[in-house]
């Protein structure tokens, strides 16, 4: 049996040189042609965009549930430890100021990213980092009590989960063939069902950090 493995990699082997080597009759694959057809394919400016949402949506889903259970994770690793008796917050002035006002440019940035992800670099990913660097900039300006109380009144943690369970929801549609119309490409409504994927994939993480950041601080004080 190892003969016909060893036999059938030697050929898959040879087809591999040999192909560099067909008629020019062969399709263009250049760079710039792979990028135009991805750009079509999917509607959006952004074909990394298009790529994680549409071209392997699939592993994207697996993406946003290995976040969900990493933050799972957090809460239940750190149940057992005491909390953090004393936790210290920037208290001068000008370290709050710089602070906030970098949460607050950070929380812009996000908002940018989420909305226009599918037109310029970004993404829901990114989008998802900058909103939770805003919220760590402010958690250690402010009390971990107002933090929680913030968390708690918003309903961050349903949320959170809603987020998850609609873009699981909305890429299985999307996986089962039906699509939205894809607009005018480069157009702010364009590219179908991604700018939306893009939106709930940014809630999520940010929302995420936000539950991991409130557990740290309350376990290990600020890190």
């Amino acid at each position: 049996m190892k003969w016909i493995y060893i036999a059938a990699g030697i050929a898959l082997y040879i087809i591999f040189l040999i192909m560099p080597n067909m008629p020019n009759s062969a399709p263009d694959l250049s760079d710039n042609s792979i990028v135009d057809l991805i750009a079509q394919d999917s509607g959006v400016s952004n074909v990394v965009s298009g790529i994680i949402f549409r071209n392997r949506l699939y592993d994207t889903i697996f993406e946003v549930v290995v976040f969900t259970i990493a933050i799972m994770g957090v809460r239940f690793l750190l149940a057992d430890e005491k909390p953090f008796c004393t936790i210290y917050q920037f208290t001068d002035q000008p370290s709050m100021i710089l602070a906030r006002l970098g949460a607050t440019i950070s929380a812009l940035v996000g908002i940018e990213l989420a909305i226009r992800g599918h037109l310029s670099p970004g993404g829901g990913f990114a989008a998802g980092v900058a909103g939770g660097t805003a919220i760590g900039l402010v958690a250690i300006t402010s009390s971990t009590e107002w933090m929680q109380g913030i968390y708690k009144r918003w309903h961050a943690s349903r949320w959170e989960k809603v987020s998850v369970l609609v873009f699981i929801v909305l890429a299985v549609i999307t996986l089962a063939g039906v699509e939205l119309p894809h607009g005018n490409l480069g157009a702010l409504l364009s590219g179908g069902i991604i700018p939306l994927l893009n939106i709930l994939v940014a809630v999520k993480v940010a929302l995420g950090s936000w539950a991991a950041i409130l557990v740290f601080v309350h376990y290990r004080g600020l890190l």
